[in-house]
């Protein structure tokens, strides 16, 4: 993810002129930054620092785990940002490296605590009272969900919007080969959409965006009342982070936009169907997740782009999102794909 982040787009590489390859072992010092780079360079790197100086600390020795964690990001990050040279749009930095060293430091005395003082064995504990054993990928499925929530969907909770771009991709192949006309004719007849999806059917897409990572939940989770918590953790979540996105798209004075009464509607739908299924079995439950992230799916294929989605894409693709914009498109296009994977798995296998 921080190779990723650090080097997308991931196109346009040029090797440096003759002579020019010393220079971007010397990283200038930028000549403007704002606080969202810095704050962006510093926590960027405290995960990476905290879960390496956790493995190598519980390996043996506290303060060798700490400093090798800290020598290997700060490494990462330094010659990150001499590729960085050879990107046309990205721009290596000296303070980006301090900032990524010094965020790896914090994350890497934290993972060194983490270790020392049994916190993990509490939330080992912690996570098998909640959770059957076997379940590590799909609760790092749980953890991807409101990262993908973070990017602009067309509608509430609407992850998995990938058949738009993976036309235009194949349409602009499908230009480059010779008689592939009636191909493109075919590709262009698509069904027309209205401007917007029915009141009905958003608040319907809503509520399957929700309840379909709360049966998720179930397959993994004990029976109990903790279900109940866990759908409404999940309802607060996605509250929160459709929150965030819509601030960080259109400024924090616009951050409630989205609630309008068919999303809250669908939201609270969501919730209430969620509640509703929390005595089921975890094969059941299995099942009906896959049914509801298909027709989730498909609902949300039929969402159009709106003007304003159009507006959040840009800001993503342009401005200073460009360090998160692939990393978080590629999870909320993927996430429903990879959590019907894990479902099938689960109907597949014994309880």
């Amino acid at each position: 993810m921080v190779v990723y982040a650090s080097w997308f787009p991931l196109t346009g590489w040029r090797w440096p002129a003759t002579g020019a390859l010393l220079g971007l072992l010397r990283l200038p010092w930028p000549r403007w930054h704002d606080t969202f780079d810095v704050v962006a360079n510093l926590v960027g790197y405290a995960p990476l620092g905290a879960l390496l100086a956790f493995a190598l600390a519980r390996a043996g020795g506290a303060a060798r785990a700490w400093w090798r964690a800290v020598l290997a990001a700060s490494a990462l990050s330094y010659l990150l940002e001499v590729g960085q040279g050879l990107l046309p749009q990205r721009v290596p930095s000296l303070l980006d490296w301090l900032l990524n060293s010094a965020g790896a430091m914090g994350g890497a005395t934290l993972g060194v605590w983490i270790a020392r003082g049994g916190s993990w064995d509490w939330l080992q504990r912690t996570g098998e009272h909640w959770f059957v054993q076997h379940s590590r990928t799909g609760l790092a499925l749980l953890f991807l969900w409101p990262l993908g929530l973070l990017f602009p969907t067309p509608v509430a909770l609407g992850l998995g919007h990938v058949w738009e771009p993976m036309g235009d991709a194949v349409h602009r192949a499908a230009a480059r080969l010779a008689g592939a006309a009636p191909w493109l004719q075919w590709l262009d007849t698509g069904p027309v959409h209205a401007a917007r999806l029915s009141p009905p059917a958003e608040l319907l897409a809503v509520a399957l965006g929700l309840l379909g990572p709360c049966l998720l939940t179930y397959s993994m989770a004990h029976q109990g009342v903790r279900r109940v918590w866990l759908a409404l953790g999940a309802t607060a979540l996605a509250f929160g982070v459709t929150t965030l996105s819509t601030a960080l798209n259109f400024g924090p004075q616009h951050a409630l936009a989205w609630c309008t009464s068919t999303s809250l509607a669908g939201l609270a739908l969501g919730c209430l169907l969620a509640l509703f299924a929390f005595g089921g079995g975890r094969r059941m439950a299995a099942g009906l997740g896959l049914m509801v992230i298909t027709a989730g799916l498909a609902m949300v294929a039929q969402a159009p782009a709106d003007p304003y989605y159009a507006q959040s894409l840009h800001d993503w693709e342009q401005g200073r999102f460009i360090r998160f914009h692939g990393l978080a498109q590629w999870i909320g296009w993927s996430w429903p794909y990879l959590a019907m994977l894990w479902l099938l798995r689960q109907i597949a296998g014994r309880d």
